[in-house]
């Protein structure tokens, strides 16, 4: 049973395969048999988390889990504490409220890597960061949130899902973690029957790796 983290670049497809040559997870991840546990849009970036254990993909994906995943948000427009009270209240979107989730303001994450194209900028319009948690996965959830509030999404990293973060892993770079680390992880708000593979030594990273 195995768990790999990697740091999807802006612009890959969240699967293995390309049937219009566009990037996908195949041209970076040289390993077979996992499989990505939620999905993140191809214009977002930021932490996969891949599996090939189904209980642990059900765990980290389902709905309400207490696996957060948290979210850097470039949103358009210059919003204040206040504005970000309906996404810490809920809100309603098409498909229904959502729950309440931890929205702040933050400064650029420190050592952010450039996005390739960079965002779109307009010189009279300035632009926040916003920091999200989650504990829901719908389609472009938080794009639609901050939608919502009057302040589009510019760009958007996931950096942590749950104790895992992208620190550390380069855009197209992932890694084995150790499975002692998995094991624990998921046995959080949920007993999970712990795996009987020893664990392998050392976390290990790779970078991309074209076919």
């Amino acid at each position: 049973m195995r768990i790999v983290l990697f740091n999807k670049p802006f612009g890959v497809l969240p699967q293995f395969t390309s049937t219009d040559g566009r990037p996908c997870l195949g041209d970076f991840i040289a390993l077979s048999g996992v499989y990505p546990a939620g999905r993140l849009d191809h214009d977002s970036e930021g932490l996969m988390v891949l599996t090939d254990f189904g209980p642990w993909q059900a765990r980290i994906s389902q709905p309400g889990s207490a696996l957060g995943k948290r979210y850097w948000v470039q949103v358009e427009g210059s919003p204040d504490d206040a504005a970000l009270a309906p996404l810490r209240e809920g809100l309603r979107l098409k498909d229904g409220p959502t729950r309440p989730a931890l929205a702040a303001l933050i400064d650029e994450p420190a050592d952010l890597w450039s996005r390739h194209p960079p965002i779109r900028e307009r010189r009279s319009i300035p632009t926040r960061w916003i920091e999200m948690e989650l504990h829901e996965g719908r389609n472009r959830q938080v794009r639609r949130m901050t939608a919502a509030i009057g302040h589009p999404t510019l760009r958007l990293i996931r950096a942590a899902v749950g104790p895992w973060t992208v620190a550390g892993l380069a855009p197209g770079q992932w890694r084995l973690i150790p499975q002692q680390e998995a094991d624990a992880a998921l046995a959080v708000g949920r007993r999970l029957k712990p795996s009987v593979r020893r664990s392998r030594s050392a976390m290990r990273v790779r970078a991309p790796v074209r076919n």
